[in-house]
Formats: C-alpha cells, structure tokens, sequence
C-alpha cells in the first residue's frame, strides 16, 4: 500500500519527530468521502521529540573532490543532503510515494548526477520495500522514476566511471516471495531501458556489486538466496555465490576456488581502489540441519573473511570473522593500504594485518550497527559512518568520533498517547529504546529533550499508558520481551510470559516470540 507523501515524510521521518496533528473535517452525511491524498494533506505538524538520537542508516555517497558534501540514504526517512558537512540538512526525497532507500551513488565526474535505488536490502520484517530507481541530474532537487518498481529491495548501484549512461544495479528481490525481478540489471542509456544480465532464479537475487577501479568493465556480483516467513528466515542457498564479469556483464561465471563449498547466505564485497587485483569478501557458509536455515553450526566455522590477489580466481581464508551475516555483511577497505580493512557489524571491527586478526572498538563513541562507511581516497584518517543511530565522522582514524545530531530520522514503530491535559505520546523506536513524552509545556522554551523518559531498553515496539493511571507505563521490545514501568518509583518490572513446567510430554505450553 502506497502512502502519501504528507503523511510518509513526517510519520517516518521522525528522529526529532513524533508528529501532531491538528485538521478539521466535513463531517456531515453528505459530504464526500475525502481520498487519502486530500485528508491528509489537511494535517499541520509541529515536532515534539525525542531528539539526539538519528535513525537507521542504509546508504552514503559523498563527493569525494568536496567531501562536506554528501548524500544519506535511510531505512524509512528518505534521502537527504548536506553541503557543509553536516551543519545543516535538506531533505530531497519528500514528494516521492516511497521514503526508504537502499543505495544512493553519484557520479563523481559531475555530482549532480544522482541514482537512487529504493527498498531497504536488509532482512529485518520491519525492512520497507520501495518501487524500482530514480535518477536526478539537478543534485537531487528534482527526480524521474527510471523503472525495475517489482525489483522490491536494492542492494548496490554503479555508475559506469566512463560512460554516466552506463548504470549497474544490484536488485535483491522479493524479501517474502519469489519473484524473477531480481539480479543484475544493466542500462546503457541512461534507464531508458534496462537488461537483466545476470539472474540465476526466483529465488536470488544481487546483494552487493563491486568495479574494478582500473577497468569498469570487470564486475564482481555476490548473488543471495534467502526468504523470510512470518516466524523464520532463511538466508542462503544454493543460489548465492560470487560472480565475475569481464565483458561489462554479457556473461558471467561463479567464482569458487579456495571459498567454501556448499550452499552460502550473504555476502559482502570491496576492491582496493589502487590495484583491481585485490578483493576482500564477507562469505556466510554456515549451514544448520536441514530447514534451520543458516548459522554456527557444530562443527568448523565456514563464514569467514575471505581475500583476493587475482582478481578473484583464487580465494584465501584470512579469519572467521563475519559478525551476524543477514543483518551486516559490509567490508571497506583503506583506499591508500590493503592490509587496513574495516568490517562493519554490532561494533566497528578494525584489522591491520590484512583481516587475519581484528579490534572491535573502531567506533566505540557512537551507536553500534553499522551499515555504510566511507573513506576519504585523499586522507583515509577522514571517515564518515552511518549506523542504526545516525551518522557520524571521524577526522583521526576512528579514534574520535563527531554524531549529527540535527537528523529527524528516528524510526518509531509505534506511537499511541494517554488521556493527561496536555496529553503524552509515547512510542516505540527502532534500536533507540521505547520513549514518552509531553505534547505540550508550560516553558516558553517549549519541549525540551528532557522533557521525554525512556521506558525501557531495545527495538521498541508497543508502548502504552494505563488509562487510568498515567504514572504506569507498559513497553514492549524484541523478542516478545515486555516491561511496566512506574514513573513515581522508577521500578521496571518484566512481564514476558514464562513457559511452565511440561508433563508427559506435552507441547501446548510452549510460548513463541517473534522479533516484533
């Protein structure tokens, strides 16, 4: 179901945002039924909160000959762009009927050509799908709709470094379903018309796509089987492998020596920028028994780090590290030294030594899971992270860290409010903790950030007041896990349901939880 946009930019565009309403309506029996568009475009928003916190990143393009202008792409809050490095922050995506974003890459020979692939790749059941690509060649001030809308969820966009006409995307699929608009597409003018160069089934699409700095016409595809049902995932097959193409993608093949055999789940790809030849990838090979999907199994650990000296021919094992594959699965590499490699998960991992041994402390000042960081080519000390939080920079190699904390990107779940004059609202935010706060005080300074309380801890998801006490809150958060708090006392008590005691073998006791 498509939203509209009034409602779409200020509902999930909500970091500094749970947004109020305020509308009056023809509500005599005559009156006709107003359409979405029109009702909604009669509601006036002001902000109330939370602030200092961001949202979750998907996507970073920065133009690296100024490198305080960059482009953000987010989960569900839209594309936005900043000229000085953060200080301040338009938003450009807001008239468009989708606001989550996969990729966002420019062109660097002239940035204000801009291609946006839409619908988060990620694997969460909270993670939106969008409708096709967008191209702006005006930075972004105006957008067309270049097609592939069944494609779903972008993983990766490339723009031909020669030939700006020449576009590759890597579309993902379908997250819930087999569909065949998945793959690698190819357009050669501009997204007139696109071909489906490397597709292997229903059921896998492209994850990530890399280039060869040196020669464009060498590709690299990690292809990624997986499927998500209402109380499962799996993620990988026989589908997912790595791939490589010569010819500019008129043909392909699987790349295999020295990775591991079998089926494998998610993969993450970099290339040095100075030398094609060396090519680091995440692999996820761990398979479970039969229809457990993927993970640790019992045995050896087959995910790992793998690296490249010849332009993938061969592979060598560098570590088993691959911290939570379906969620993560991103590796950069140093643009001035091979052996600096960075792997992005639950922590910033860092490895000096070409992947083989790893640091985790690489961004220990700011919100953990990451999902983009790039690297300044001229000054690689110059980092700028994006993760569940926000965004961050770092100008000394990660050992110090600034937050933006001027983004209106937090992503609430849910919101709901009580029955106090002037009533709270509360919600529950993606990775940033259940939240409540006032809709209006009697400070001439207005709602201020401590003016909000958090109630519990996590993704939160439903939060609501005791209609009859305001002063009672309960929360819940992943995992079926549920809280009451008592603001008058400050106790949080757990309320998740515990499985009694079985007898005789009997099942009906046992209690499911899904993330949300």
């Amino acid at each position: 179901m498509q939203t509209p946009k009034t409602f779409l930019v200020h509902a999930c565009r909500v970091g500094l945002v749970v947004a109020l309403l305020v509308t009056s309506f023809d509500n005599s029996a005559t009156a006709q039924a107003p359409d979405m568009q029109t009702t909604m475009s009669a509601l006036t928003f002001r902000e109330i909160g939370p602030a200092l916190m961001g949202g979750r990143i998907s996507s970073l393009a920065v133009v690296e000959s100024k490198p305080q202008f960059f482009y953000l792409g987010t989960a569900t809050g839209g594309l936005w762009k900043t000229e000085n490095h953060g200080t301040s922050w338009t938003p450009l995506f807001d008239d468009q009927p989708t606001s989550t974003i996969g990729d966002v890459t420019i062109d660097q020979n002239n940035p204000n050509l801009v291609w946006v692939g839409t619908g988060e790749p990620q694997n969460r059941q909270s993670s939106p799908w969008g409708n096709g690509v967008y191209k702006s060649t005006d930075g972004g001030a105006t957008w067309s709709n270049m097609g592939l809308e069944k494609t779903k969820h972008i993983g990766r966009m490339l723009i031909h470094p020669r030939n700006p006409e020449t576009v590759y995307v890597a579309a993902v699929g379908d997250l819930w379903a087999p569909n065949p608009e998945r793959g690698v597409y190819r357009t050669q003018d501009g997204g007139a018309s696109w071909e489906l160069v490397l597709y292997i089934d229903e059921n896998t699409g492209a994850i990530d796509l890399i280039m060869d700095p040196n020669d464009p016409s060498t590709l690299f595809a990690a292809m990624y089987q997986r499927r998500r049902t209402g109380f499962g995932f799996n993620g990988g097959g026989p589908g997912s492998g790595i791939y490589r193409t010569m010819d500019g993608g008129e043909s392909w093949a699987e790349m295999t020596e020295g990775l591991p055999e079998g089926d494998k789940g998610r993969i993450g790809l970099d290339v040095y920028q100075k030398n094609g030849n060396v090519i680091y990838a995440l692999v996820e090979a761990d398979t479970r028994s039969a229809g457990q999907g993927f993970g640790r199994s019992s045995g050896p650990s087959e995910s790992g780090l793998f690296r490249s000296t010849d332009r993938g021919t061969t592979w060598e094992k560098m570590s088993d590290t691959n911290p939570r594959p379906m969620y993560y699965s991103q590796i950069r590499i140093d643009p001035s030294n091979p052996d600096r490699i960075y792997v992005l998960g639950t922590s910033l991992m860092v490895s000096d030594d070409a992947g083989r041994t790893f640091r985790s402390d690489g961004a220990a000042e700011v919100h953990v899971d990451h999902h983009d960081l790039w690297i300044n080519p001229e000054d690689s000390d110059h980092l700028i992270l994006g993760s569940d939080g926000g965004v961050s920079a770092s100008w000394d190699g990660t050992a110090h860290w600034r937050m933006f904390d001027n983004l209106a990107l937090g992503q609430f779940y849910t919101i709901a409010h009580d029955m106090r004059d002037p009533y709270y609202v509360c919600g529950g935010l993606q990775d940033n903790n259940p939240w409540c706060g006032p809709s209006n005080t009697r400070s001439f300074h207005g709602i201020r950030h401590y003016d909000w309380y958090e109630t519990a801890y996590g993704d939160g998801f439903w939060t609501v007041v005791d209609p009859t006490d305001s002063t009672i809150v309960f929360s819940e958060s992943q995992g079926g896990n549920m809280n009451r708090y008592d603001l008058i006392t400050g106790e949080k008590t757990p309320m998740r349901p515990i499985t009694g005691p079985r007898e005789n073998g009997d099942t009906t006791k046992t209690y499911r939880f899904n993330w949300n």
